[in-house]
């Protein structure tokens, strides 16, 4: 009965980040530590519709689905945050429209600080090559980048990003997405925070967060 609950708020955050636009039909998966077990979306399952039924109950250590759902198929990474980082809780890759298309350009920025909200709550993004999607290759590449980083953009593919919680997720997304439509939009005329500016932050603001 408790699972059976938790299946029902997973389900109503999916729908919450599929509202939010931050993935288009199937493209986005989603994943929630509960206890020494992960939910994670089924493969090919819509975020927008997702349904109980359609929730895989994943064991973290082995991987293994436990209830003869199939998880995504990039469960893989998706498992293997929070097998490195006890500290998360959930994890989400989604194909937001301007991070999409910040994925695909040919010279990638190397700072996304545009604004105060992408150090504040963001972090430093990891910038990954491509993979084919599911592969091991690529969950070893997501997996590897995010031990210190919270967001990692895959090249031609899209981004995911990983928090404590299904909030601080969610605004991490929409935060990268933000800094991604402003790069875009300025057609890559735009300025960034410099290291003294986000040493100022870290001081002043990222210290008191904590």
């Amino acid at each position: 009965m408790i699972e059976e609950k938790k299946k029902l708020v997973f389900a109503a955050q999916a729908q919450r980040y599929a509202g939010a636009k931050l993935m288009c039909c199937s493209s986005g998966n989603l994943s929630w530590r509960v206890g020494d077990k992960a939910f994670v979306s089924g493969t090919g399952t819509w975020l927008s519709t997702l349904e109980p039924q359609e929730i895989a109950v994943c064991d973290i250590i082995s991987g293994q689905s436990i209830n003869n759902v199939r998880p995504s198929m990039e469960s893989g990474f998706h498992l293997g945050i929070l097998r490195k980082r006890p500290e998360v809780n959930v994890v989400l890759h989604f194909q937001s429209e301007y991070a999409t298309v910040v994925a695909c350009l040919k010279e990638k920025p190397e700072n996304f600080n545009v604004t105060l909200e992408v150090p504040y709550h963001v972090g430093e993004v990891a910038v990954i090559p491509y993979f084919r999607p599911g592969s091991p290759e690529l969950a070893e590449a997501v997996i590897t980048a995010m031990k210190e980083h919270n967001a990692v953009l895959m090249s031609n593919h899209g981004q995911v990003v990983c928090g404590k919680d299904f909030d601080e997720v969610l605004e991490r997304a929409l935060f990268f997405e933000m800094a991604c439509r402003i790069i875009v939009q300025s057609r890559m005329n735009y300025t960034v925070l410099n290291e003294k500016e986000v040493m100022d932050l870290q001081v002043h603001l990222l210290d008191k967060k904590s």
